[in-house]
């Protein structure tokens, strides 16, 4: 029987199903008896699944981006400073970061796999460290996640994520939608567990509401810490952020007449 290394704890993982990636290549998934992490074998598929950055079957790419824009808001207001630099990693074409920058947030962009479509002017420089970065619908497509983890780590003390934990027990092969075996992009899986794994790796804490994932390497309060642990907490987050994001002023207008004067 073949066995791998895992990902995120170096664990012996053993093989646990295969499913169809792409509707043409077997892949073999290996399950960590140690932290949970499900991974797939090493991916030579990837050069194919990313043709199209942005996959056809994400249908819920701008819902998504307006739910995390009023989680987040509530989020930086709370346990961070609405008045800091943030960057969104892995932003896509933009749509995430201008959404924050039209609410009144400093958010600026990076992703090296996709065109800066919708927020261009505020890309990330090199050597720039932020409060808080994002990153969301990314970690599941990292190859090697905590060399990525270190390398986002370097450029802020917190870290916020989303990504679909993995049930227990393992969901049986093609009964999960997050597998996502119809582009293959998702190779790496995590368990609550292995998140809090990766986590420590850079002595970080680490807090999950649902699907979004805090690393920050101080703790949050006491009070928020028991929020994000209710069982509403994401649509308390939410709904709190109408009330919140007034006291922000939109950037709209000043981003527009910046870029009119540079002209």
């Amino acid at each position: 029987m073949e066995y791998d290394r895992c990902r995120i704890c170096g664990s012996v993982s053993a093989p646990v199903f295969a499913m169809r990636l792409l509707n043409k290549y077997d892949v073999q998934y290996f399950h960590c008896p140690s932290c949970r992490f499900l991974q797939t074998e090493k991916p030579f598929w990837l050069e194919e699944a990313y043709k199209n950055p942005i996959n056809l079957s994400d249908t819920g790419i701008v819902l998504r981006n307006q739910r995390l824009a009023r989680i987040v808001t509530s989020l930086l207001f709370l346990a961070f400073n609405p008045k800091g630099k943030f960057l969104d990693y892995a932003g896509g074409f933009g749509l995430f970061t201008r959404m924050m920058r039209d609410i009144g947030f400093d958010f600026y962009w990076c992703d090296p796999f996709t065109k800066n479509e919708i927020a261009r002017g505020f890309e990330h420089v090199a050597g720039d460290k932020y409060d808080v970065v994002t990153s969301f619908e990314s970690f599941e497509h990292f190859e090697e996640p905590v060399a990525e983890f270190k390398k986002i780590m370097d450029l802020c003390d917190s870290l916020i994520i989303s990504t679909e934990p993995l049930p227990e027990p393992l969901p049986a092969p093609n009964n999960w939608w997050y597998y996502g075996t119809e582009h293959g992009q998702h190779i790496s899986l995590f368990s609550k567990k292995s998140l809090k794994v990766l986590a420590a790796k850079l002595n970080a804490y680490c807090y999950s509401i649902d699907n979004i994932h805090i690393f920050t390497r101080q703790p949050l309060n006491w009070a928020l810490a028991r929020i994000v642990q209710m069982p509403f907490a994401k649509h308390m987050l939410y709904a709190l952020s109408f009330f919140l994001s007034p006291f922000m002023k939109s950037k709209t207008i000043s981003d527009m007449n910046a870029f009119k004067q540079s002209l």
